[in-house]
Formats: structure tokens, C-alpha cells, sequence
């Protein structure tokens, strides 16, 4: 299940595009939204009138295009931003006059506040062209400026990267105030031989390990010194699973066949070790 079927609250947040002209950055766009629990895509004045339906934006939604074909098109942001209560301009221009700064990270901590204060509260994160981002205008719409703080000395992003970076911070934000702290890692198959190995699996091990080195001419079993205590700190620090004990016993099990091809090849080939054995 999904957060955004588990909780409404994914869907009070809109990510705006204004003025886009490459598709290929709203296919992208669309599915940088889906990824992180999100739906909500709007487009302002796009140079395309139909670039949400365009083979590039298509191709880059990349199985997203549920996401795409619903975007909505304004003719305005402020059209856009109608229904919003709290509205982050995303630049990393610095203004001297305008809406506060806040970094991505405290805009998402900001949203999930205002949501959980005002239930049919509607966030928006307003990202401007391609090529010279949002206009003054755009940004004095919006009750903050957001940035991502990257490298000062090429802070340049693409629009969908940026936009991926957005949506990532809201959802951990969304999913911190939910307390679905398990929705940060994407859940995987859990296979048993992935599980914590058993101290009987681990000793069994070590004993197999020990005739291993035995066999190998590695250990002297009459006078072991601390070799073997030492061995077993660091398999134990390790923390093994059951599937790297079964490895390393395999590898047990071809240390000593080995050193017993090699024993039989030495006897077969002298004869002072044959006749003496």
C-alpha cells in the first residue's frame, strides 16, 4: 500500500511548472512525482500546448504516464495557485526583496506543520523555465523562497532533478509526521539465507574452519596460540548471515579437498613419503 492511499495528506501537494518548453523534462517531472507518493502535476502556460502528450514526455515518464495525462494546464499561476494556502518558489537565485529563504529541507518541515494544522490545506511547490527560472512576479505569489543547497560553485540543476530533490525532502517530511518511518526504505524481499546466522550455525562454522587451517598447514593444532580466539572476534563482530556461513563453509570445504589433492599427489609422486606413510 502506498502512502498516498494510506494517508490524504500525499495528496495536498501540487508541484507546479511554469512556462516549460522541453517535454522531456515534464515526462521527467511526472515521474520524479510518482516515485515519491505524489500525483499532483500542473503546468503553466507550457510553450507545447500538447506537451504532456509528446513522444519525449511520454519516453521519460517512463511508466508514469498516469501522472502525465493527468496534469492539469493553466493559463496562470495564479490560476494554478488558487486553491493553495502555502506556496515555496524554488530558485537558488538570492533576492534581496521578496518572500523569506528557506532551504528545501526546512520548506518540507514548514509543509507538513501547515498540513497537519489545516486539514484542507494545499502546499505547492512552484519551479520556474528551463532556462532563466521563475520571474519576480511568479516568486512574490509565494509565501517562501526555497533553495537547494548545492555546491556554490555550480548550483546549476536540471528542472526535473530539482524537482525529484523537492519531492523527496516532502515525502520524508509527510512520512516523519505520520511516523511511517518504514516508508523511508523501499521494502524488499527478505530472503531467509539473508537472515542473522545462529551462534550454533557460527560455531559449526568455526569448527569447520579450524580443520581448514589445520589442513592447509595455517594452524599448528599443538600450539594454536590466541590465533583462534582472534578469528572468532572477527567472525563474530562480522555478525554473519546464513548465507555467508554457508559460503565460508564452502570455501572450508575446497581449502581442504585441496590440501588433500595435494597430499596424495606428494605421495603418489615420492616414494620415500609413500613407503614412510
Amino acid at each position: 500500500m502506498t502512502p498516498t492511499q494510506q494517508e490524504p495528506l500525499f495528496n495536498h501537494i501540487r508541484f507546479i511548472m511554469v512556462e516549460p518548453s522541453h517535454p522531456g523534462n515534464v515526462g521527467a517531472a511526472a515521474r520524479a512525482i510518482k516515485t515519491m507518493g505524489f500525483n499532483q502535476l500542473c503546468l503553466v502556460k507550457p510553450k507545447l500546448p500538447t506537451i504532456i502528450t509528446h513522444e519525449n514526455a511520454i519516453a521519460m515518464a517512463s511508466g508514469a504516464t498516469d501522472v502525465l495525462e493527468n496534469a492539469v494546464i493553466f493559463d496562470s499561476l495564479e490560476q494554478a495557485l488558487a486553491p493553495v494556502s502555502l506556496a515555496f518558489a524554488l530558485t537558488s537565485r538570492p533576492r534581496y526583496i521578496g518572500p523569506p529563504p528557506k532551504t528545501i529541507r526546512q520548506s518540507a518541515q514548514i509543509s507538513a506543520s501547515h498540513l497537519q494544522q489545516h486539514s484542507t490545506g494545499q502546499v505547492a511547490i512552484v519551479l520556474g523555465t528551463e532556462r532563466t527560472g521563475l520571474e519576480n512576479n511568479d516568486i512574490n505569489q509565494c509565501q517562501y523562497v526555497c533553495y537547494i543547497p548545492a555546491n556554490p560553485e555550480y548550483s546549476s540543476l536540471n528542472v526535473a532533478q530539482a524537482l525529484q530533490l523537492a519531492a523527496w525532502e516532502m515525502r520524508h517530511a509527510l512520512l516523519e509526521l505520520l511516523d511511517l518511518h518504514q516508508e523511508l526504505r523501499t521494502p524488499g524481499k527478505i530472503l531467509e539465507s539473508d537472515l542473522p546466522a545462529s551462534q550454533e550455525q557460527v560455531q559449526a562454522f568455526l569448527t569447520h574452519w579450524e580443520q581448514a587451517l589445520i589442513g592447509i598447514d595455517f594452524l599448528d593444532p599443538t600450539n594454536p596460540k590466541k590465533l583462534l580466539l582472534r578469528m572468532q572476534q572477527l567472525f563474530t563482530r562480522s555478525q554473519l548471515s546464513q548465507n555467508e556461513v554457508a559460503m565460508l563453509r564452502g570455501v572450508c570445504t575446497a581449502m581442504i579437498k585441496t590440501a588433500r589433492k595435494i597430499e596424495n599427489a606428494t605421495i603418489n609422486t615420492d616414494p620415500t613419503a609413500k613407503s614412510s606413510s
